[in-house]
Parts: C-alpha cells; sequence; structure tokens
C-alpha cells in the first residue's frame, strides 16, 4: 500500500512539473514575441511607397530633399497614403479640412509646409515635425519655454491649447493616454510615431 502510494506521488510529481515546465516555455516564447514586437519599427503602406517620386520631386523643389524619409513617414501617419489629400495639408492650403482633392497637389503643399516650419525651427527636425501636426504657434511655444522640442512640451501644448478651446468637441482624442491627460489638441505622440517609420525605411 506504502510502495503503491509512494509511485502515485512520484506520478503526481512529474505531472505537475512537467505542466508546470511546459506552461513556462510558453510563457517565455510569448515574453520574447512580444519584446520583439515592441521593438519592430511600424511599416509603411505600399500606397506611401508608391507617392517616393513625387515628394522627392517636391522635396528637391524645396530644399528639403533630405528630409525625403521623414515625409514619407509624415504621410503614413497622416493618411497611410489613402485619400486625395495624403499629406492632410488642406488646412495650410487654404484654412479649412478637405479642399485639397489632388494627392500631388496635396504633396506639394505638404512638403512646402515642412519646409517652411523647419526653416522657422532652425533645423530641429523633431519641432518642426511635431508643428507640422500641432501648427508653427508650436514652435513659438517652445521658444519661450523649453527652448527645444520634449515629448514633455508636446503634451503641456496640446493640454492648454485644448483648454482653451472654446468647443472641445471639434476636437477627436486619437490616443486613450491623451484622453486621460485633456491632451486631445493634435497627436503628442506624432514625432516618436513618424520616427518608428523611418526606423523602417532605413532597415529596407
Amino acid at each position: 500500500m506504502m510502495k503503491r502510494q509512494t509511485k502515485q506521488a512520484i506520478k503526481k510529481t512529474i505531472l505537475i512539473t512537467t505542466v508546470l515546465g511546459s506552461l513556462f516555455i510558453v510563457l517565455s516564447i510569448l515574453a520574447i514575441e512580444e519584446q520583439q514586437q515592441s521593438h519592430n519599427p511600424a511599416h509603411l503602406s505600399e500606397q506611401v511607397l508608391d507617392y517616393r517620386p513625387v515628394v522627392e520631386k517636391y522635396a528637391a523643389e524645396f530644399n528639403v530633399q533630405e528630409h525625403v524619409d521623414v515625409l514619407l513617414g509624415m504621410m503614413m501617419q497622416e493618411s497611410g497614403g489613402r485619400g486625395h489629400d495624403p499629406m492632410q495639408s488642406s488646412e495650410s492650403y487654404c484654412g479649412s479640412r478637405g479642399c485639397i482633392q489632388d494627392p500631388e497637389l496635396s504633396i506639394k503643399q505638404g512638403v512646402h509646409y515642412f519646409a517652411n516650419t523647419l526653416e522657422e525651427a532652425d533645423g530641429d527636425i523633431q519641432l518642426a515635425v511635431q508643428s507640422y501636426n500641432f501648427g508653427r504657434g508650436f514652435i513659438d511655444y517652445v521658444d519661450a519655454n523649453s527652448g527645444e522640442y520634449t515629448q514633455e512640451a508636446a503634451v503641456r501644448f496640446s493640454q492648454e491649447m485644448y483648454a482653451a478651446a472654446d468647443n472641445q468637441a471639434k476636437f477627436r482624442c486619437l490616443r486613450e493616454e491623451a484622453e486621460k491627460m485633456d491632451a486631445c489638441y493634435g497627436d503628442i505622440y506624432y514625432v516618436r510615431d513618424v520616427m518608428s517609420y523611418m526606423e523602417d525605411i532605413s532597415e529596407k
């Protein structure tokens, strides 16, 4: 009787050990995959990549040809290359959304606006990229405060602009974390995501 109980106990121990060992292996694999995914750059869509020649054309015209990859990343963040206004540049062109219905005009205007923004930002690429999203008033804000682009400056600017808005309902909070911080003006993580797309480009 004692031997039988001992054998059963050994079998039970082996079974538990096997199950726990298998579970540990599965969890380790999942953790590694999650870590790899968190470090993988976002990918540009085929629609965005198809616009590279047009972006290069206007980047050369406005003397920002070294920033073609940045502009492609911005297009991906703005629209994924979809629609008639892939650079979402209507507001800088006519003061309202949706007035541009020609992708090439959208790109020309977007590159032109970026070139002017980069000049005002004294070549600070992150400041220029965020100002493309926020508007060039962000450059004045940074000059008066931190003196250079920081994530914290982007959050504070968004919060202040959102709080000062006459009608907050017109702002669509793009991210849950931004909504929690009452930072619903623009996209507070615009620079981070554009730079992530640039990592994808550099790996190609």
